[in-house]
């Protein structure tokens, strides 16, 4: 999601701008370094990235990696989703009915993981909250008991591991769960990261890379012969490069100077996600929670994601409201309530940080990866609710395409060209 606890955003990257997050562990976007710090105009770059969130960061950074030279064009590098998103590595438990094709991507993705956040520590060094806790997924009633029933079915078929728990065995898990959860899903190889964790270590892994920076808005693609050669800002100066990629989050479809044959069908989908605080005397002993638990209550999905710093994330409403990033009332009770029936126990714990967001969702709820009709312009937008997951195969699936010329079979179904009209045939009718 782009990012906000207010309601300003930004016209050029998509991520909503805010104040100071209430959360004394909230770790802001990384500051450019002054090597880095503007665009060192003087000459075309080999790509130019329209978007500095994680997923334009770990494009620039896989690129920069592969030998090219980089520029990344925002406001506020590091900003954006990262500031909001809970960061779950859930292939298993975020499988969702309809949406089987996507699976293997995710899963591809989620088993990159572990080399790929050690590779991005090491080059940054930071700590990035990568843990292997697992996820517990409970129902509360009978209907929500048959639909985990449903989805545990689903998992099987699709060759995925997931455990069926009585309500007993979940709450001898997590003893912090209510009395009435009624059995559950225990999914081992769900992981999580810390996304603000995450989006400053690629800020600093681009630097160290090469990466050059240009804080500014992309207003508008240039296309000269027929090909993509960079973006015009906001002030009317050119940013060139040889290939550009738009990772511009729910606003990438807004970027003046787009073909009409080019098809971005990102629209802004709104979540709102609260942070609360488990103190120290919670944690000695046991934890507060010790993996993250999840539920669907009511037809709405909630989900509480634990940090080994004490924060406890929940998230997450899905709200079709355009561009709207207020936080509202209504949004925090229906969070608030429904994480209150899964582990009533929270109600004691210090409120600590509130914000909306905007995810960038495309109609089948997929990415879309790589070229485009038009020669020389990529995209990597599109993520939906998974772009924490997809970062490491995005990056990858990237510099294949910059480097090589060549997508990845496995993202072929991922591209913009499922969306682009086909061709009528003459005398069709």
């Amino acid at each position: 999601m782009d990012s906000s606890s207010h309601s300003r955003v930004d016209e050029g990257t998509g991520a909503a701008t805010s104040g100071a997050p209430v959360g004394p562990e909230a770790v802001p976007a990384a500051e450019p370094g002054p090597a880095t710090a503007a665009y060192a105009a003087g000459g075309a770059r080999d790509v130019v990235v329209a978007g500095g969130g994680i997923v334009g960061l770990v494009t620039a950074w896989r690129a920069a990696q592969r030998g090219l030279a980089v520029t990344v064009v925002d406001p506020a590098p590091g900003g954006g989703a990262a500031q909001v998103a809970a960061g779950m590595l859930a292939a298993v438990t975020e499988l969702h009915f309809g949406e089987e094709r996507l699976l293997a991507l995710n899963l591809a993705s989620a088993e990159r993981y572990p080399a790929f956040a050690a590779e991005l520590a090491e080059a940054s060094g930071q700590e990035l909250g990568y843990r292997r806790c697992g996820t517990l997924a409970v129902a509360l009633d009978a209907d929500d008991r048959a639909y985990l029933r449903e989805l545990h079915a689903l998992q099987l078929r699709s060759g995925l591991e997931s455990e069926w728990l009585s309500g007993r065995e979940c709450r001898r898990l997590e003893p912090m769960l209510a009395p009435g959860v009624r059995g559950g899903l225990r999914v081992d190889g769900d992981h999580q990261i810390d996304p603000r964790r995450l989006a400053s270590a690629l800020v600093t892994a681009c630097e160290r890379a090469g990466v050059v920076w240009c804080r500014s808005t992309a207003g508008r693609l240039v296309v000269r012969g027929g090909r993509a050669v960079g973006v015009e800002l906001a002030d009317g100066s050119l940013v060139e490069g040889g290939q550009t990629v738009l990772a511009a989050g729910s606003r990438s479809g807004l970027l003046a100077g787009l073909p009409e044959e080019v098809a971005v069908p990102v629209r802004p989908v709104k979540g709102q996600v609260v942070r609360l605080a488990v103190p120290e005397a919670y944690r000695r002993g046991a934890a507060f929670l010790g993996r993250t638990v999840r539920a669907v209550v009511r037809g709405s999905h909630v989900y509480l994601v634990p940090r080994e710093n004490g924060e406890l994330v929940i998230g997450a409403t899905t709200e079709e409201l355009g561009w709207d990033t207020t936080v509202t009332a209504g949004g925090v009770y229906e969070l608030l309530r429904d994480a209150h029936e899964l582990v009533p126990g929270l109600t004691e714990l210090p409120f600590t940080e509130v914000r909306a967001g905007l995810r960038p969702g495309s109609p089948d709820n997929a990415p879309l990866l790589g070229p485009t009709a038009l020669p020389g312009l990529h995209l990597a937008t599109g993520h939906h609710r998974n772009g924490v997951l997809l970062t490491p195969v995005t990056g990858d699936v990237l510099a294949d395409v910059l480097t090589t010329g060549e997508l990845p079979g496995y993202a072929d179904a991922f591209t913009a060209r499922r969306f682009e009209a086909a061709p009528v045939q003459e005398g069709a009718r």
